[in-house]
């Protein structure tokens, strides 16, 4: 509905795992009238049973109020059904927060509520224990559906890796206390069976150079490999012990990347900046949260990620609806 990389309305096939799947692109620089326009013409012709809404409000409004959304959604005529997913919510719910930012969150929230009202959704679904609870604060019940990741297991573990292999996956978010955990880590080595080696795959950042700097300055073995095709990744993943994530630890389960952690079981370190939610803490299975001086690596069996349980239960929760 607001595609960056579309520069027209244009409908095509894009392939996901041998299914092609029809999709319509709306440009975000197309006008309120034209993106209402081509929509109701996509239900008009397609009369969907339901309308699944992937919420991130800075997907719809770089600023993140999509303050027409709710009217645009109440205006849609049609015989369908709405679920929403809540992949984000609304910012200012950390206390680290600004007071600019507490501000912007409660207009978010407003807006969030309108849309509920104005879809009046059959069902709900978030992928975290944490937006849960910030729905039910506002009477939203949500059911939690986690997210699958985006890198296929095609690989298979090659047990012969001579090293403790860390792996950085994807972004590097700024903040990160990674010279610390650095430094902890060395002083752990000699607990481990074999010498350490960081992995840096995917798009990192600007941040990347930085964390090679602490790297080469303990004399750490790395690697950067950049972007890489997904069988490439996921012989990466499987052949590492840990993974790192800069996801703070309470957004850690929205992240795809630890998604394709959990689906290649390996533990997460959450190496991040500090970000405490005001109410609704919890612990987080198989990720351990680094706190400085007081490094922990006790790597638990992780579950295997069953995509088929994941679809079975998002089928029967729209099917009793």
């Amino acid at each position: 509905m607001c595609d960056h990389q579309a520069t027209s309305f244009l409908t095509e096939f894009q392939e996901i795992e041998g299914t092609k799947v029809a999709v319509n692109r709306i440009p975000i620089t197309a006008s309120k009238q034209e993106r209402f326009t081509w929509t109701q013409d996509i239900l008009n012709d397609f009369k969907p049973q339901w309308i699944s809404l992937q919420y991130v409000p800075y997907s719809f409004n770089p600023k993140g109020l999509p303050f027409w959304l709710p009217s645009f959604f109440k205006k849609l005529k049609g015989n369908h059904k709405w679920h929403i997913m809540f992949h984000e919510l609304w910012i200012g719910i950390d206390i680290e927060s600004s007071l600019k930012q507490k501000c912007i969150g409660v207009v978010q929230q407003l807006i969030v509520k309108q849309i509920i009202r104005n879809t009046k959704p059959h069902f709900i679904n978030t992928q975290n224990k944490l937006y849960q609870f910030f729905l039910q604060s506002h009477k939203i019940e949500a059911v939690i559906l986690p997210i699958c990741g985006n890198i296929p297991l095609t690989a298979v573990k090659n047990e012969a890796n001579k090293f403790t292999q860390i792996v950085l996956f994807g972004s590097i978010h700024p903040g990160a206390s990674f010279k610390e955990f650095i430094d902890d880590l060395v002083s752990f080595e000699s607990k481990l069976s074999k010498p350490i080696k960081f992995v840096f795959i995917g798009k990192n950042g600007t941040e990347l150079s930085r964390y090679q700097e602490v790297l080469e300055s303990k004399k750490i073995v790395y690697e950067v490999m950049g972007i890489q095709p997904e069988a490439v990744i996921s012989q990466v993943l499987i052949d590492s012990d840990f993974g790192i994530s800069t996801t703070p630890y309470f957004q850690t389960e929205k992240s795809g990347v630890f998604a394709a952690y959990k689906e290649h079981q390996i533990n997460t370190i959450c190496v991040s900046r500090e970000w405490t939610p005001t109410k609704g803490q919890y612990s987080i299975p198989h990720i351990i949260k680094y706190e400085k001086n007081n490094l922990k690596l006790n790597p638990t069996t992780v579950q295997v990620f069953n995509l088929n349980l994941l679809a079975n239960q998002f089928i029967k929760s729209i099917s009793i609806s």
